[in-house]
């Protein structure tokens, strides 16, 4: 079938909108209308050669649609369904099977690396292949490939335009906050990085009853938008501050828990040094050049310290538990969306990393 989609290619900055064909569905896939389609940093990673993404491909991994058809071995999942997509999972592996998807086995092949290229889902320009699958969706084209596994069936009364976002940013920081770290109401959290998952982390905060809940950025803009959606406090981190020793001015003894959204070694060091004894530090994404650990303090301090892979989060249960909380008023991530046309991702791109817009979302003509 054609479509129509953003391509990436090595050594260009931009995504070429292209159209493609797309084969149809294979007898356990389900083909997906595109709705709306969330920008995330894996996708600009991925653009800019990262992540070991192979080329010319289709990015996309935050879809949201609705079910065209079925392949003739689906069966909890029908044409009419609106679904988001989220990452891969193979189903059969320790990980999976012990009910933790997101530490799958073969997440780098399933999600990445495109192993299925030639199957249902594979994307040609020309008779000539383009890769797909990415993150087992590749949602930036107007119609998807997926499986039952990285599928959420969501209620139909929601704003599906935006809900892809639920399928990796949000679900990473509102999960990494009520699932991992898991945090006593009434206790103290610091969340370093308030871009859509820090913002999305403060949020989760502010529904597991955390107090105080302390938002740190180099950003003002971010830091309003951390107040308005759950933060009691801020820290305006400034190049060379002593952010940790900022936060024990106003807390002397530490926080219980702290979460690091950015990807910076240093800003895990200073989220470390911030932490009570006992205290809890998780992070989303691999420090760049990894992270300096004082061993000293982490075991005479009794410091616990993990990484944490989209929030911990089995997407069948905890993204219908996040519209649930959205619809009541209590998870307001729309607030911090700014809605695109698919023909301006490339635009939005740029406005994300000029600080113009928190989180874009593509929507996709009807």
């Amino acid at each position: 079938m054609k479509v129509r989609a953003a391509v990436a290619y090595e050594d260009r900055n931009e995504l070429a909108i292209e159209d493609l064909d797309l084969d149809g569905p294979g007898p356990e896939d389900i083909l997906v209308r595109m709705v709306g389609s969330g920008l995330c940093h894996t996708d600009v990673k991925a653009l800019a050669g990262g992540m070991g993404v192979p080329k010319p491909a289709v990015l996309g991994h935050e879809g949201a649609g609705i079910v065209e058809s079925v392949g003739s071995c689906v069966t909890d999942i029908q044409p009419g369904d609106h679904v988001v997509l989220t990452y891969d999972s193979c189903g059969a592996c320790h990980a999976c099977a012990g009910g933790n998807p997101a530490y799958c086995a073969q997440n780098s092949a399933l999600n990445f690396a495109d192993v299925r290229l030639g199957e249902p889902g594979t994307f040609a320009k020309d008779s000539k292949a383009i890769h797909g699958h990415f993150f087992g969706q590749s949602s930036f084209a107007t119609y998807a490939i997926a499986k039952p596994r990285n599928a959420v069936v969501v209620r139909k009364d929601a704003p599906l335009e935006i809900l892809g976002v639920l399928g990796c940013g949000v679900q990473t920081g509102a999960g990494a906050v009520m699932n991992a770290l898991h945090p006593e109401k009434g206790s103290s959290i610091a969340i370093f990085g308030v871009g859509p998952v820090g913002l999305s982390a403060v949020m989760g905060a502010a529904i597991s009853g955390c107090e105080p809940i302390i938002a740190v950025d180099v950003l003002p803009q971010r830091l309003d938008m951390a107040k308005a959606v759950g933060a009691t406090h801020v820290v305006l981190a400034v190049p060379n501050g002593h952010i940790a020793s900022s936060i024990r001015q106003k807390f002397p003894g530490g926080v219980n828990y702290a979460l690091d959204t950015t990807g910076r070694p240093e800003t895990g060091q200073h989220a470390i040094a911030a932490l009570a004894p006992k205290g809890q530090f998780g992070f989303v994404t691999i420090p760049a050049g990894g992270l300096q650990i004082n061993m000293y303090t982490v075991f005479l301090q009794g410091l616990s310290i993990r990484g944490i892979v989209q929030g911990d989060s089995v997407p069948q249960s905890f993204i219908p538990q996040l519209i649930d909380l959205h619809l009541a008023g209590r998870f307001p991530f729309d607030r911090f969306i700014t809605r695109y046309d698919f023909s301006q991702i490339n635009r939005a791109i740029a406005d994300q990393a000029a600080g113009k817009a928190i989180k874009p979302v593509f929507v996709f003509e009807s």
